[in-house]
């Protein structure tokens, strides 16, 4: 089985989040499985830099509206995989992946639509029995494809992102007028409409969230389409690559440690403490963390309220990421009130390894969260999630009974802050009983979210795009 997985970002090339993550991982799995799985994504700025050697597979003009694009098609290998990258000078040489911080390129619609129709090229030259798509940024491959195709699986990793554009957009793209209706949205151009539309088979990244988007509250004004295919959409879960992410291998730690021996963790909380410059004499104390892009979607909102309650009990809570302006902002200006709030801003992913290993709770309030990566990365660090009950951190926690003893962390369900609090409150309980906590880290490293596991399922859904009956 050949297969064509077509996606924006793949790490280590070029990525984001959780998007570049499964790019890089996923198709490892599937290969692992026995699958010729070849990836296409942009050859971007960044991909340049990465010191791989590209060799050209052809070169060619590509028709778009009006307009005539160089394109070439080039690729190179990693880990057994075959990377296959489309370069467009004009779209794709750029310092950055969408546009700047907290903005967007003008032309993205031209150029994901452009980068999209050069596959056309590839797959005229190479046979596939399968493509799997990826996210708005490819959804337009099915409605530019004409006569006999492949099979077509689309998996949407994040309805809040849709490729949403004005209808200006429609002369450039190049679209026959008979097709304007499939990408037609509200007066606007909507790309991942058309994913959902003309692809065979529809995925997404977790179960729960499979059933959330068919709701206007999680749908994005899409839950209609959604809902009338929902015979053809199916959730998938993720997954966890434990040759990175592994305490016991972890060599980005201080000191390793297992659900056997917990006493490297506890070096992994001083170390940490040490790092980041918090006062001495708190390792005692639970240590808070939050990994996490600072966005709307992340829960925010949920957390900045609550912050004094962490500077009025002397908790610390040490924070790793950027986003929106006005939450780095507001989160500057309690870390400059309160010794114990940590902020730094960034991403730095080594960092990330060692605050997940060092902190006891990880904090995960997101308003939607379509899978999530860091609660499984924390479970199996021994780092307890408090989790909003819903998409994937529904899927990947297990709420804490008391009473059973057992779970693997805290959720809390009603997006208001004094509910977040609680699922804290009780995860500070949990913490003070070192008996049940440390049953409690132990149920938490035994979960396994691998990759294998995940790519089992995608083996299935292709092997239904070849056999439908």
């Amino acid at each position: 089985m050949k297969v064509l997985y077509v996606t924006a970002e793949a790490f280590p090339f070029a990525g984001t989040g959780g998007l570049g993550e499964v790019g890089r991982y996923l198709p490892q799995a599937l290969k692992k499985l026995g699958i010729d799985i070849e990836v296409v994504l942009p050859f971007y700025q960044v991909v340049k830099k990465t010191g791989f050697s590209f060799h050209p597979i052809t070169e060619f003009e590509l028709k778009m509206g009006k307009r005539t694009i160089y394109t070439r098609i080039l690729y190179t290998h990693y880990q057994s995989l075959k990377l296959i990258f489309i370069d467009q000078p004009e779209h794709f040489d750029r310092p950055f992946l969408y546009g700047p911080p907290g903005e967007a390129f003008p032309d993205n619609a031209l150029r994901f639509a452009s980068f999209t129709k050069s596959l056309i090229k590839l797959m005229e030259e190479n046979f596939y029995h399968i493509v799997h798509l990826n996210d708005w940024h490819t959804a337009l491959l099915p409605l530019f494809l004409n006569g006999k195709r492949p099979p077509i699986l689309f998996t949407i990793h994040n309805m809040g992102y849709q490729g949403d554009f004005p209808l200006e957009v429609l002369e450039e793209l190049g679209i026959p007028q008979e097709k304007e209706p499939i990408v037609l949205h509200h007066g606007r151009v909507n790309f991942l409409k058309a994913g959902i539309l003309l692809s065979d088979l529809i995925s997404t990244v977790s179960p729960t969230y499979a059933r959330e988007i068919q709701t206007p509250e999680y749908g994005f004004g899409l839950e209609k389409y959604l809902k009338e295919r929902s015979d053809k959409l199916v959730g998938i879960l993720n997954g966890v690559d434990y040759s990175v992410w592994d305490p016991r291998n972890d060599l980005l730690l201080p000191c390793r440690f297992s659900p056997e021996d917990l006493s490297g963790k506890i070096i992994c909380k001083r170390e940490l403490i040490k790092e980041v410059e918090l006062p001495e004499g708190i390792s005692e104390r639970p240590l808070f963390a939050m990994v996490s892009r600072l966005v709307y979607q992340k829960g925010l909102d949920l957390l900045i309220p609550i912050l004094p309650f962490f500077h009025k009990k002397g908790y610390p809570l040490v924070i790793l990421g950027t986003g929106e302006r006005r939450y780095e902002d507001a989160l500057r200006d309690h870390a400059r009130e309160n010794p114990l709030l940590k902020l730094i801003l960034g991403y730095d992913e080594a960092l990330a390894h060692r605050i997940i290993a060092g902190a006891d709770l990880l904090l995960i309030p997101s308003f939607y969260e379509p899978c999530g990566l860091n609660q499984m990365y924390a479970l199996r660090y021994g780092t307890l999630p408090v989790v909003r009950d819903t998409g994937g951190l529904k899927d990947t926690v297990e709420d804490v009974s008391f009473k059973e003893k057992r779970g693997t962390g805290f959720k809390f369900l009603l997006k208001k802050p004094c509910y977040f609090l609680r699922a804290i409150l009780r995860g500070i309980k949990a913490y003070k009983d070192k008996t049940l906590w440390s049953s409690l880290q132990k149920q938490a490293m035994k979960e396994d979210f691998s990759w294998e596991r995940s790519a089992k399922e995608y083996l299935k859904l292709y092997q239904t795009l070849l056999n439908p009956k």
